[in-house]
């Protein structure tokens, strides 16, 4: 019975994540890309000022810098080192092309999304702000499609819940820590049966202890925690990956070469170029859409909570969470992989990534492997945090602002981050992914339906900076 419901789960996930979720989601992007001229290239440098440069006055929980970094603190994650590694294993270097084209296409989304939040965002009478798909769902398409809304938060939801924002990831912060401290499980104990390491153990305990503290504080404990924890993650992990890459810098040019090359099959023998091609652009965006999360609806959640007075401004700062995440730290990941060789000698997931590292360090491989074990735990915590905010929003949209319930879930929040080690992790992870894959549908017909909005929004809000009225 087990056994049928694990293969169901299996054949689901691939039936949410298959070509037509792919596909939809880069034909939004291209329709933003297209309609707004390729917006996201013209004024990227105005989203990064407008990143670092909070706007005064304006209405909100948290700064436009915080609402990012709480936004980053959940798509920068494992997916940026097991995520690139699975891709690049799967589809070969040229897997990294494709991701740049799904983030090239989803910051046009993520604009949209940031935009849409701040527009029909809902703040109550004491400045609590809750806004995301669920509102520019019911306030932009109509109240007689707030069962759509209802749906997204529901989908929401149970993906924070049942795996993507605590059991995945306190399962990714153990096994590193384990696979670094006593990767030989010579230190162990006996809970219900089964025997765990104690770095487990205290992994769980450390963890939730910390991430309990943060989340009973709220929005604004987390984004104050994510706007110390995601911009030095971030830096600390870039640096280490740089030199990674630049003991490796003979490697460099064939790296790229294959990237290109594998994108279009050209290495392929025989008749296999299509082949080839489509496996990688396949694992490739599927996998840049799960890291940046450009399309599914969640970043926006954060972005509502922004004190900003222009959804139009939110919107660029939104753009850039997609750039940091995959054009930056995947690609350095990407060409860690790549340029050591580490993606085609038999190794899946992170051990991939963990050789790169350890080939990069060749003075020191123990080093590679802490500074991977302190990036994976780092980039995991803070998706807790994230998530967590997420979905709550979601809780409390779906029971109409009932606070009760939102307390409670937040408590088997801080529950399942605890058992997360010591669970089958597999089915939990498929789990996850259907509902972060369910999670879009409702989001991306919002935002095809609402695209007449963003774009005039856009059109208005550079007329007045072209007036200088801005």
């Amino acid at each position: 019975m087990l056994e049928q419901v694990s293969s169901f789960i299996s054949w689901f996930d691939g039936i949410v994540w298959g070509i037509p979720l792919i596909a939809l989601v880069l034909l939004v992007g291209i329709q933003f890309t297209i309609r707004m001229g390729l917006l996201q290239v013209r004024h990227l440098p105005r989203a990064l000022y407008y990143m670092v440069k909070n706007e005064e006055g304006g209405k909100g929980e948290v700064s436009s810098f915080g609402a990012l970094c709480t936004a980053l603190s959940a798509t920068i994650g494992t997916g940026n080192i097991v995520g690139v590694a699975t891709a690049i294993v799967a589809g070969g270097p040229g897997a990294l092309f494709w991701m740049w084209i799904a983030a090239f296409f989803g910051m046009a989304t993520k604009y949209a999304e940031g935009l849409l939040a701040i527009k029909y965002r809902k703040i109550d009478a004491d400045g609590h702000v809750l806004g995301g798909p669920f509102y520019y769902i019911e306030n932009g398409m109509g109240k007689n499609w707030k069962w759509l809304a209802k749906a997204f938060a529901f989908f929401g939801a149970c993906a924070g819940l049942l795996g993507i924002g605590t059991m995945t990831q306190i399962n990714g912060i153990s096994d590193s820590v384990r696979n670094f401290f006593d990767a030989n499980n010579e230190w162990t104990v006996s809970l219900l049966g089964k025997s765990y390491s104690w770095t487990v153990v205290i992994t769980a305990v450390v963890v939730t202890l910390c991430a309990g503290l943060v989340i009973i504080g709220g929005l604004k404990r987390i984004a104050s925690v994510s706007q110390v924890v995601v911009p030095f993650m971030a830096i600390f992990y870039v640096i280490a990956a740089i030199i990674v890459i630049c003991v490796n810098y003979k490697a460099i040019p064939n790296a790229l070469v294959q990237v290109f090359e594998g994108a279009f099959g050209l290495r392929a023998v025989g008749g296999g170029a299509l082949g080839a091609m489509m496996v990688a652009m396949q694992k490739g965006i599927a996998r840049g859409i799960f890291s940046n999360e450009s399309g599914l609806g969640s970043a926006p959640i954060a972005a509502a909570a922004a004190k900003t007075h222009e959804p139009v401004r939110q919107g660029l700062v939104s753009m850039t969470g997609t750039f940091i995440d995959t054009i930056i730290i995947c690609t350095m990941t990407g060409l860690c992989i790549i340029t050591t060789g580490a993606w085609n000698i038999g190794l899946e997931g992170a051990a991939v990534t963990q050789k790169a590292f350890q080939s990069g360090f060749p003075f020191a491989p123990s080093l590679g492997v802490f500074i991977l074990m302190l990036s994976l735990a780092f980039f995991a915590f803070t998706t807790i945090l994230g998530w967590n905010y997420y979905s709550e929003r979601c809780m409390e949209y779906l029971t109409n602002g009932n606070m009760k319930f939102v307390l409670v879930y937040r408590w088997l929040y801080i529950l399942a981050i605890f058992m997360g080690p010591f669970l089958a992790i597999n089915a939990v992870w498929e789990i996850a992914d259907i509902f972060n894959g369910l999670m879009a549908f409702p989001n991306l017909l919002a935002l095809l339906a609402l695209s007449g909005v963003v774009v005039a929004e856009t059109k208005k809000y550079f007329e007045k900076v072209n007036e200088r009225k801005l």
